[in-house]
């Protein structure tokens, strides 16, 4: 049967067993034979086959094989039975047991009746008995116990046998369940200890790190679950040797006796499972810990060894030898330096290989892989030192050529010095000269120890640091040597000469007027009569003139040296500043590369989510804002254009220039920070910015680094400022300038943009409004009623404080509004009020200050006058105003003419080349007459002007009459034609003043002239001849000798603020305008 195949449990049967039925009292017969004992149970017809054979074949397997084979002794109890029952349980017995029997012991019915009815069917019935099963009737109990001995009987059979049923139950259940653990733990070792001896070593430290830490972490587990293994069979061990009573004498039965046995052996199995499985863990951490410490040393080979690679390559830079004696002491004193910046390497180097050697001495199972590399860390160290002390040996060598050469110039500048200072007067005599000459004997017996001996020396000598230039600097020393010498064996010539001359007295004579002017310097050695004592009086005069002349000559030769050396002062201090350019350069790049991938690249690590908070989900263009552009910029393009301009620093303006229009994205940078700045205050506690900052080592949080593009964009212009003035009178000078006055406009439009970004209310779009050109805070007076208002009543009001914003084509004014906070947050805002066109039909004027007017309203009159706070800031908008204004005027004046030129078939103009104005061109006036009343002609507009000046000191005036223009959309008046400048109201004039003929200087170029006219340039002097028809003039350039015709107002425009011109030019503080409605 596929039942007996599959071995039953306790626990299995448990409710069955419960029953007892049947049990296995551990009792034997004489021969050893388990006996199964059948209890008087009144239900036993009742239990189902099923049951019964598994109850039988359960209790059947649990003696041992060799008692199970010699058989069981079954003792059925029925003496409280009928004798059908008994038959049918024998039957029962005897046709489903299934295990061998021996002995069927069969106790009958106590009853008479069915006692003996059993007697007679056992008689009648004994063939069908004896043909299944050997079967002994049994009266009673004493019987019994001739078969089976009392002390292997329960007590119910008359015995002595101590059985407890659900403590043997108990007892079954628990041996095997421990049994079934035993073998589970066995099978949970051998699987973990096959994935072990499978798994693969990692290739770096985390991978393995994460290995060991996991195989330990199950090990672990293993062990523990092998302990409660080991707690539990010690626990029913104890349990099956416990007596089953106090007092009690009777000993343990077979039965027992071999469930202990099982339960030991299982203890046994379970000590040698844990034995073999520890000392296989042992090599397994071993190995496990080996290769962490490998892959340690692998990680730290490839950093020392870049680190190693990167000194290498510093120190191969290290090939100056220096072009002076302090310059030299510098070198070595960077190559110090850079010699103990550079130790932590080596060192590190050093410890590594130790670390190596001590790993192949613990018998490393990656020897081969190992020594190799000690190898090498020890050679890049060697090789390392070596190449130091070898720069060291050739910069001493330098430094004693350059000592020596210093020594021999110094000696040289002395011995000029001396013969320089020796006064030729005292020579003259026998006894001076002798002094002389002992004084030039003592200092050339110096120059043994001072002056170079043999070039040829010098130069085997220090062949290895010799180069070109430093070869030259050689010669020329020694050239100045020889001829320093040259000159005192000249001078040493000369005064032995004085001093062997014969001593004979002399009487001093004045020397004639003429003597002198004939005969200045007679040679020294010349005695003729008379004469010899005006060369006495010669040569004292001749001494203080070579002392002089020598002086002249040596202060010249240390005006050149001095400018040398201020020269080379210069560069150094440029090298200096392209070394702080470089050196920030680099640390900026680096600063920015650890922020994108520390933090950046951090708020998309799964890993991190968790410490990401709510807020700042999607927020990393906000946070970090163009960063990851600037940082490209930097990195590829800027550093590398910045590294080529080392050896010319002067030349770095161009590096900026070239790149001006990439540096617009900080603009971008600037105007995201103060977003940035919210969410960094709302956000600064988060757990994910200290982890990134715990990883990185910063001692600054996340926010000090989002500062460093706005504090290195305005660091470039301080760098600008001190190279370019150290390169004053260099080729890159120029450029130097346009860079620094291109960073400084790109600050100013940073600084600019951050002003537009916090403009509320404005219901347009910025951008419409054209650049911005300037902005600042004014003092604004502002009238709303119909009709005229005298300037004075106004000013009578408190004057309003308004931001101004000033655009290509409108003028912004905005309420200042301080905001309370911190960092950005505490910046100003600036609420929208009104604006004024600047391309609209408003009269602009400027007197005592910058003054701005403008029609706000279709329906009424509006005055406004804005008061700068200085003359210079007042100049200043003025100006720009000009420049709009007058681009503005170019740009109608072109369209009006394009147009008139396309309707127009007449004659040009008279031709330039003409050489007197010509009065018979009546088409060419037509022409003009036409041009004139097109209401599309700027001259229209123009002709109005403000009727009374502005009264000196009393602020603004009013106009008497609206001004007349035609109501067309292309209606400009500027403030550089004579009917708009404040000038023109001071002179009193109530229009504009015509040209005078006289000479002129033109003031600016003119960007389009007409077809068939003079055309003229800024700085060109210029004659008004004559006024032709319809306001043409003849005029003769004096610079081109060119002439011809122009435009009065086009001359009026281009002669702009000429001291001849009646044109027109603003100054003062005051301004004031006015518009009308309809104009």
């Amino acid at each position: 049967m596929h039942q007996d195949l599959v071995p039953l449990c306790a626990a299995d049967i448990q409710e069955q067993l419960r029953k007892r039925f049947a049990y296995l009292s551990g009792g034997r017969g004489q021969d050893g034979s388990p006996v199964i004992t059948f209890p008087d149970y009144p239900a036993f017809s009742e239990v189902p086959d099923k049951e019964f054979q598994n109850v039988m074949t359960y209790l059947t397997s649990i003696p041992s094989l060799q008692d199970a084979g010699i058989g069981f002794i079954l003792v059925i109890d029925r003496r409280q039975d009928k004798w059908t029952s008994v038959k049918a349980s024998v039957l029962r017995i005897a046709a489903s047991f299934p295990a061998n029997l021996q002995l069927v012991l069969v106790l009958r019915p106590t009853g008479f009746f069915q006692r003996t009815l059993s007697d007679i069917a056992f008689r009648f019935h004994r063939d069908d008995f004896k043909m299944k099963v050997p079967v002994i009737m049994l009266s009673s109990v004493p019987e019994l116990h001739g078969y089976i001995d009392k002390s292997q009987l329960t007590e119910d059979l008359g015995g002595t046998l101590d059985y407890c049923h659900s403590r043997w139950l108990c007892h079954r259940t628990a041996i095997e369940s421990f049994a079934l653990m035993v073998k589970q733990t066995a099978q949970m070792l051998q699987s973990f200890g096959t994935e072990l001896a499978e798994t693969e070593l990692p290739n770096d430290v985390p991978s393995t790190s994460l290995v060991l830490s996991a195989h330990t972490e199950k090990k672990d587990k293993a062990k523990e679950d092998l302990r409660l293994a080991l707690q539990e069979g010690q626990g029913i061990l104890q349990s099956l040797q416990d007596p089953p009573a106090e007092g009690s004498a009777q000993g343990v039965n077979q039965d027992q006796l071999d469930s202990q046995t099982t339960v030991q052996r299982l203890l046994a199995q379970l000590h040698e499972t844990e034995a073999a499985f520890d000392e296989f863990w042992a090599k397994h951490q071993q190995k496990l810990q080996q290769c962490l410490r490998l892959r340690h040393f692998e990680q730290g080979f490839r950093e020392v060894k870049a680190a190693l690679d990167t000194v290498s390559q510093k120190i191969a830079t290290f090939t100056d030898v220096g072009n002076s004696l302090a310059h030299v002491e510098h070198l070595l004193k960077d190559l110090a330096s850079f010699e103990e910046k550079s130790s932590v390497a080596v060192e590190r180097a050093r410890i590594l290989a130790l670390e190596g050697e001590g790993l192949i001495d613990n018998k490393h199972y990656a020897v081969d892989s190992i020594r190799p590399k000690c190898e090498e860390l020890r050679h890049l160290c060697d090789q390392f030192s070596s190449e130091v002390s070898r720069r060291r040996g050739l910069l001493s060598k330098a430094l004693e050529l350059h000592s020596l050469l210093e020594t021999s110039m110094k000696w040289c500048d002395e011995g000029i010095y001396l013969l320089a200072s020796q006064p030729v007067d005292k020579c003259q005599s026998q006894d001076g000269a002798e002094a002389a000459l002992q004084e030039i004997e003592r200092f050339l017996e110096t120059g043994a120890e001072h002056k170079i001996q043999e070039l040829n020396k010098i130069y085997k000598e220090y062949e290895s640091i010799l180069n070109p230039d430093l070869m030259e600097h050689v010669q020329k020393v020694f050239q100045k040597q020889e001829s320093m010498q040259e000159m005192f064996h000249r001078r040493q010539a000369s005064l032995k000469k004085l001093a062997a001359k014969q001593t004979r007295p002399v009487q001093p004579v004045a020397p004639r007027p003429e003597a002198l002017t004939k005969s200045p310097c007679p040679s020294p050695g010349t005695w003729r009569g008379p004469e010899n004592s005006g060369s006495d009086s010669s040569a004292l005069r001749r001494g203080p003139y070579r002392r002089a002349k020598s002086e002249a000559s040596e202060s010249r030769q240390g005006r050149g040296s001095s400018t040398g050396d201020e020269e080379e002062s210069l560069a150094i201090l440029r090298r200096h500043v392209m070394n702080e350019l470089l050196d920030t350069e680099r640390a900026y790049v680096e600063e920015l590369l650890c922020v994108l991938e520390g933090y950046a690249a951090e708020m998309d690590n799964p890993l991190m989510a968790h410490l990401i908070s709510t807020g700042l989900h999607s927020k990393k263009g906000v946070l970090f804002g163009n960063m990851e552009e600037i940082y490209h910029f930097h990195h590829r393009i800027f550093l590398r254009e910045l590294e080529s301009c080392i050896d010319c620093p002067e030349l770095v303006g161009r590096c900026f220039l070239e790149r001006m229009e990439d540096f617009q994205i900080y603009e971008k940078y600037c105007q995201n920070k103060p977003r940035s700045e919210s969410l960094w205050r709302q956000c600064s506690d988060c757990p994910f910015f200290q982890e990134c900052q715990r990883k990185l080592d910063h001692k600054l949080s996340l926010d000090s680094y989002l500062l460093k593009p706005v504090q290195r964009i305005t660091k470039y212009q301080l760098l600008l400022k001190e190279m370019l003035k150290y390169s004053r009178n260099c080729e890159g000078a120029e450029d130097l300038q346009e860079a620094l006055s291109s960073i400084l406009g790109i600050l100013k439009a940073v600084n600019d943009s951050m002003h537009l970004i916090a403009i509320t209310g404005y219901d347009g779009n910025l951008g419409d409004l054209g650049k911005l050109l300037m902005q600042g805070s004014f003092s604004v007076w502002t009238d709303h009623k119909k009709g005229h208002t005298k300037v004075k009543e106004l000013a009578r009001f408190k004057p309003m404080q308004r931001h101004l914003f000033l655009h290509e084509k409108a003028v912004l004014f905005c309420k200042k509004r301080e905001e309370s906070g911190e960092g950005y947050e505490k910046a100003p805002s600036y609420s929208y009020k009104q604006s004024l066109n600047v391309s609209g039909r408003g009269q602009w004027g400027w007197g005592d200050c910058p003054g701005l007017v403008g029609d706000l309203h279709a329906d009424s009159w509006c005055f406004f006058g804005a008061q700068a706070p200085t003359p210079e800031i007042k100049a200043a908008w003025v100006s720009e105003i000009r420049k709009v204004l007058t681009s503005q005027l170019q740009a109608c004046r072109e369209a009006s003419q394009h147009r008139a030129l396309e309707h127009s078939h007449s004659l040009p103009l008279p031709s330039p080349a003409s050489t007197s104005p010509s009065r018979g061109n009546t088409r060419n006036i037509k022409k003009l007459e036409e041009r004139k009343t097109d209401p599309l002609n700027l001259e229209g507009y123009v002709s109005a002007s403000l009727s009374k000046p502005p009264e000196k000191g009393k602020g603004w005036s009013k106009t008497s009459q609206s001004l007349e223009a035609p109501e067309d959309d292309g209606g400009w008046s500027s403030a550089e034609e004579p009917i708009n400048s404040s000038d023109a109201e001071e002179d009193g004039g109530g229009g504009p003043k015509k040209l005078v003929p006289g000479k002129y200087t033109v003031m600016m170029d003119e960007e389009k002239g007409e077809p068939n006219t003079l055309h003229v340039r800024s700085g060109d002097v210029v004659e008004v001849v004559e006024e032709g028809a319809e306001g043409l003039w003849y005029v003769r350039d004096l610079t081109s000798s060119k002439e011809g015709w122009v435009p009065a107002s086009s001359l009026c425009v281009l002669l702009g603020k000429s001291n001849s011109a009646q044109c027109l030019s603003s100054s003062g503080k005051t301004c004031g305008a006015y518009e009308g409605a309809g104009c």
